[in-house]
């Protein structure tokens, strides 16, 4: 009778103990919908500020210094002037959605993104990492990473273009 009830007491130990509800691992959940809809919308500068909670912040390449979801919007709108075409492709891009050990809902995703630069009218991709923390539905931390090296190269060289051709019309 006692090792009857050790095992019992064992079972429904081991029972309760079972993580309930939520998945720790999956590629398709409401949240990362939120993210292909935000992807899409940056796609087509369509941006939604509504996808972040008020508090929401942004680190891109930095993890200390971030923006609020109205400054991610300007960050992108100021951006997409120096560009003539830009954007995450579709094909090839990887989604998924993990659940820590502490319980915070995190999206990740692997994107490539194309853009051609307005001042020499080149193509440029690069591989793009970025990382979204969810809280009740909505984005409250977000992580971006990449290496903008050639990009930073062009502008350098299309701005001292910019200015050879202007002291020599002078």
């Amino acid at each position: 009778m006692k090792n009857l009830s050790l095992l019992l007491l064992t079972a429904i130990l081991f029972i309760g103990c079972q993580q309930k509800g939520q998945k720790r691992y999956t590629q398709k959940s409401p949240e990362i919908d939120t993210v292909k809809k935000l992807t899409a919308n940056y796609n087509n500068k369509s941006y939604d500020i509504n996808l972040y909670a008020d508090t929401a912040k942004t680190y891109y390449n930095t993890k200390d210094n971030h923006m609020s979801p109205s400054e991610t919007i300007a960050y992108h709108k100021q951006n997409d002037a120096v560009y003539s075409k830009r954007g995450f492709l579709d094909a090839d891009q990887e989604y998924e959605m993990v659940v820590t050990d502490d319980g915070e809902t995190w999206v990740n995703c692997w994107l490539d993104w194309e853009a051609t630069l307005a001042a020499n009218n080149q193509k440029y991709d690069m591989p793009v990492h970025l990382t979204y923390q969810f809280v009740n539905g909505k984005i409250v931390k977000e992580y971006g990473y990449w290496d903008p090296s050639a990009l930073v190269l062009a502008f350098n060289e299309a701005e001292a273009k910019k200015v050879a051709d202007e002291e020599e019309s002078d």
